[in-house]
C-alpha cells in the first residue's frame, strides 16, 4: 500500500460517520483490537515523552522495514496508536521520513483533540520519524 492509499482508506472510513461520537468510539474500538505488549516492554526507557497518559512505544527494523508496536494506558490513546500504525509500521525509514500524516487534518482530528492529546500524537509521531531518521544514517 501507498503513503495515500493507507491515508485515503482512514479518511474514508471516517467519513463513514456522522459525528464525532461515532467517531471516538471507533478510534475507542481501534485501540481495542491492539497486540497487548508484553510487561516486559513496559519500562521506563520505553515510555513515550510528551505524552499525557503513559505510551510505551517499541520497533524492530527487519528485511528494510520497521515495525512499531505500542500500547497506552488509555483508550482513545490507544486508537491514536492504532491509526499511527496503519500509517508507518512495516513501512520502509525513507518511506517514514517522508510522509506526513494529513490524514489528521483532513479528518478533522487536530481540531477534535484535547492539547495534551494532541502533543502526545505529535509526540509519537516525532518519535517514529526519529527512529527512521537513525536507520538512514
Amino acid at each position: 500500500m501507498t503513503e495515500m492509499d493507507n491515508q485515503e482508506e482512514i479518511i474514508e472510513t471516517f467519513d463513514l460517520f456522522d459525528d464525532w461520537l461515532q467517531k471516538y468510539q471507533y478510534i475507542i474500538d481501534l485501540g481495542k483490537e491492539l497486540p497487548e505488549l508484553d510487561a516486559k516492554h513496559k519500562v521506563d526507557k520505553n515510555l513515550l515523552a510528551g505524552c499525557q497518559s503513559q505510551v510505551w512505544l517499541i520497533h524492530e527494523y527487519k528485511d528494510g522495514h520497521l515495525h512499531f508496536y505500542a500500547n497506552s494506558d488509555a483508550a482513545i490513546v490507544s486508537g491514536l496508536i492504532a491509526l499511527v500504525m496503519t500509517i508507518y509500521s512495516g513501512q520502509t525509514p525513507q518511506y517514514i521520513v517522508d510522509t506526513d500524516p494529513d490524514f489528521i487534518e483532513l479528518i478533522g482530528l487536530s481540531s477534535h483533540l484535547s492539547q495534551t492529546r494532541s502533543n502526545g500524537l505529535n509526540a509519537m509521531i516525532e518519535k517514529i520519524q526519529s527512529i527512521a531518521q537513525a536507520h538512514l544514517n
